[in-house]
């Protein structure tokens, strides 16, 4: 038995590192450790409760908005307030921007370039992959950068700029929309949609989003798409096992996304990918786990607990907590969400292994870059004009309460104790957190931990590129996950 450590990676938010146990060429253990300790929840003890809205959204300058949006919602928990229909219908808009850029960073940044390393260079699509994708001077980059630069204008119309913006309140946005304004958001978009239909998928939108099976997408693969970069992926993950490689957990966890006047445009829920059994998401019965956590033990229920550094706790090794669901390790993410809303190519993905996989994750990522844009459109033509923006705050109510949003990297909660005006405890329990969790008490590994046991690494070790290609997946954001 061999250990590698893998650390820290490159092209990841954060400081992150892997440790795994190899024997006879095979993972047999995986850790998975955050090696960064920042302390949000301790700056937002004792603050006014209004503060969490210019202090959570700076622990992340990726999810930003996800961060705001959890704290409003935690905070509009504690007040007899509706929020103003459009107020949610421009804060959807907001978030699906922020969403789609990491989506679209996540694979053009992240992701892809790690195609075009040398160990590929026997495999014939490499020298093509290489001038597309490789990082720094892949020619992708000089289409893709430029199209999230100009999405993102999006959020100075709506939240005056991006990232930490403080536009986002439990009663809706404190920017009403002109009727000029909403001109220039459909054209904003539409140039959005023109990158992807010549780019990403080099195909009308709805070709995407209709894809029903896996069949299907082949066939789009060779077909309408064949010239598009999601083509490029798709043909590569074949020719590697992709689909393979990297089994999560078996569940998988949504909160729901985009709340709307007529509730999330994509549902919560709880799906076990092994018997397809979908069930509403106990989530009152998230717990946290300190066992292997630079961490005091505190109490394991979010709203009772409280966050307090230990860096001589025996058998610690991350600074992360470990989430649980009903005692169990859950996966959250794009494909978590299309496959709770029942899109029909992630359930047939999913149906095909029993389990999450590497190509399913980022099959599900890019199809949610399209049925968000397609949301945008239909969100801005349902603005009303002259109808309010924002709902005044009421007075807070004492006592606990939660907050959940997706950002793009999976469910995102916020558990706040208000008295008198005042936060008393304030817990966060962000998407990484619950997929590079470490080991529970009873020794159960997280989502990554479980994905990397069994790979086959052979004599390269360390260096074996499906390392990445697993991490990658998940797409770690480690200042989120120690916040």
């Amino acid at each position: 038995m061999s250990r590698i450590v893998i650390g820290p990676f490159n092209r990841v938010e954060g400081d992150l590192e892997v440790t795994l146990d190899v024997e006879n060429g095979i993972v047999r253990e995986a850790r998975v450790s955050a090696s960064l300790y920042r302390g949000f929840e301790q700056l937002l003890l004792g603050r006014p409760a209004g503060d969490a809205l210019a202090i959570a959204p700076r622990i992340c300058g990726i999810c930003s908005v996800s961060q705001s949006l959890a704290a409003a919602a935690v905070l509009r928990a504690a007040q007899p307030i509706a929020p103003a229909p459009n107020g949610l219908i421009a804060t959807n808009i907001a978030h699906a921007a922020e969403n789609i850029a990491d989506h679209l960073t996540h694979f053009y940044v992240f992701f892809m370039p790690d195609f075009a390393r040398a160990a590929y260079a026997g495999r014939p699509w490499h020298e093509a992959t290489e001038a597309r994708f490789k990082a720094v001077s892949g020619a992708a980059l000089r289409e893709a950068l430029p199209a999230r630069a100009r999405l993102l204008e999006t959020m100075g119309l709506i939240a005056g700029k991006w990232p930490h913006s403080l536009a986002f309140r439990p009663g809706g946005v404190t920017r009403a929309l002109a009727l000029g304004d909403e001109m220039r958001l459909l054209a904003l978009i539409a140039d959005f949609r023109a990158f992807l239909e010549r780019a990403l998928f080099s195909a009308p939108l709805d070709a995407v989003i209709g894809l029903a099976s896996a069949r299907e997408l082949d066939r789009f693969v060779e077909g309408a798409g064949a010239a598009g970069d999601f083509a490029t992926f798709i043909r590569i993950a074949r020719d590697l096992g992709l689909e393979e490689m990297g089994p999560g957990p078996g569940l998988l966890l949504t909160a729901g996304a985009y709340l709307g006047p007529e509730g999330h445009r994509f549902p919560a829920g709880l799906l076990d990918c092994a018997t397809a059994l979908l069930r509403e998401p106990p989530l009152s019965r998230v717990e946290e786990d300190v066992s292997h956590a630079y961490m005091r033990d505190t109490a394991a229920d979010p709203a009772r607990a409280e966050t307090l550094p230990d860096m001589r706790r025996e058998g610690a090794y991350s600074f992360a907590k470990a989430p649980r669901l009903e005692g169990r390790a859950v996966e959250v993410g794009a494909l978590a969400r299309q496959a709770v809303a029942g899109h029909p190519l992630i359930r047939d993905l999913l149906a095909r292994r029993g389990a999450s996989n590497v190509f399913a994750r980022i099959v599900a990522r890019v199809l949610e870059i399209a049925l968000l844009t397609r949301a945008m459109e239909d969100w801005t033509r349902a603005l009303a004009p002259r109808e309010p923006y924002c709902v005044a705050d009421a007075p807070l109510a004492d006592g606990p309460f939660v907050g959940f949003v997706e950002a793009a990297r999976g469910t995102l909660g916020h558990w706040a104790t208000f008295r008198d005006g005042q936060i008393e405890r304030y817990q966060i329990i962000a998407p990484t957190t619950w997929n590079f969790s470490p080991r529970d008490a009873a020794g159960n590994p997280g989502p990554l931990e479980q994905a990397l046991a069994g790979l086959a690494v052979g004599e390269e070790g360390a260096t074996n590129v499906a390392v990445q290609h697993i991490v990658r997946s998940f797409d770690p954001c480690m200042v989120c996950t120690a916040h």
